[in-house]
């Protein structure tokens, strides 16, 4: 088998799962009790809160658990809104967010906000000068992603940082589900960024887990209400195990970052090179420095992406139509629409998401199916 859609889930690390396993096997306390195991409990807690902060370069304090990405955007984007809608109701997103965060917005825009898109590139990067020409004396969010799900393109965040360097009454999220351990924290997670959305399972940590950043002093309205957990922000008792797992998950992959990246871009450069000489593939991400390195979409020409999609899986390669959430509606790459590429040739399009397990024997493998793949679809083009 050879697993190429990372950006859709990863496979948890072996030493994630020990640690998952042991946690909840020996110190199953509820956190918020008083008795001892209670206390244990909280010390696992709060010393994985700790070990997360150091790694991103920033305090404990700023870290609050959540059940991963998709709760994460919609606590920032609805908790915001109507924390902030006494000073305004005009929010901000990009056309190219996930699901997450365009749902959340349209959400809003239901419920007395008004929400503008932000345009693209033809390339799938925001336009920070039309992002600029967007903002009013209303507008009370910003929400623009690091690393964009189905082409790879990294956002301009630290441009879009200094749009709003003297702004402060606009906060600035960033959805970077997508970027840890694909490129450098600093290019994400400015100074000027109030908060920030992870996803555990993108990362090797299970399901069920992730973490949002909220800047020391910003306010946000809670998502869910109750007991009071994680500083009277989002109650209900805490995911201890899985928590712990995701901290030495993301401990785990960002110590593999030097090696990593490099072998991620040295296969994506094989990939496009390859692909790139055949006249019936339309090639959407870049090999460049300002793509992610593990990802590459593409499309056959004429070929439906779900027909490639199962006609790898026949060869037990395992792809994806981009987004793996909106995959089975069988709806074109939004990405692609915005970027203005016709809905014909977007609903051809497949993404490559590599790994640092994947290996270049794979890619090898890949290239030698997708040319039976070509082959076997001639009719069909």
């Amino acid at each position: 088998m050879i697993y190429f859609d990372n950006s859709a889930t990863t496979l948890p690390y072996s030493e994630v799962l020990r640690t998952y396993q042991e946690v909840a096997a020996k110190i199953w306390g509820n956190p918020s009790s008083l008795h001892s195991l209670g206390t244990s409990a909280s010390r696992i807690l709060e010393a994985s809160r700790q070990q997360i902060a150091a790694l991103l370069g920033r305090r404990a304090d700023e870290i609050f658990f959540t059940s991963g990405g998709t709760e994460g955007d919609n606590w920032v984007l609805k908790g915001v809104a109507f924390e902030k809608e006494r000073y305004g109701k005009h929010i901000i997103v990009s056309d190219i967010e996930h699901p997450a965060v365009k749902e959340s917005a349209k959400w809003l825009s239901q419920h007395g906000f008004e929400v503008s898109y932000a345009p693209v590139t033809a390339d799938g990067f925001v336009d920070v000068e039309q992002l600029a020409a967007l903002l009013r004396p209303d507008t009370i969010l910003v929400s623009v992603m690091a690393v964009n799900n189905e082409i790879g393109s990294i956002q301009p965040i630290i441009a879009l940082s200094q749009l709003l360097a003297d702004k402060p009454t606009i906060s600035f999220h960033v959805d970077a589900v997508q970027a840890i351990g694909k490129v450098p924290v600093s290019s994400y997670l400015t100074e000027r960024v109030d908060f920030a959305t992870f996803s555990g399972h993108k990362f090797h940590a299970v399901r069920g887990v992730g973490f949002i950043y909220k800047k020391a002093g910003k306010k946000l309205a809670p998502l869910l209400t109750g007991g009071g957990q994680e500083q009277n922000l989002r109650s209900t008792t805490e995911n201890v195990a899985g928590i712990a797992a995701m901290a030495k998950a993301l401990r785990m992959t960002m110590d593999k970052e030097s090696t990593a990246l490099p072998r991620l871009a040295k296969m994506k450069a094989i990939f496009y090179d390859e692909l790139a000489k055949h006249e019936e593939v339309c090639i959407f991400s870049d090999k460049g420095n300002t793509f992610a390195p593990n990802i590459l979409t593409f499309g056959i020409k004429g070929v439906r992406g779900e027909v490639v999609v199962h006609a790898f899986e026949d060869h037990a390669i395992y792809i994806s139509t981009t987004s793996a959430c909106s995959s089975k509606a069988g709806k074109p790459a939004g990405t692609l629409i915005a970027m203005g590429v016709p809905a014909k040739l977007a609903q051809t399009a497949v993404r490559i998401s590599l790994d640092d397990d994947n290996d270049m024997g794979q890619v090898e493998q890949f290239l030698t199916v997708f040319k039976q793949v070509c082959e076997r679809t001639k009719k069909i083009r």
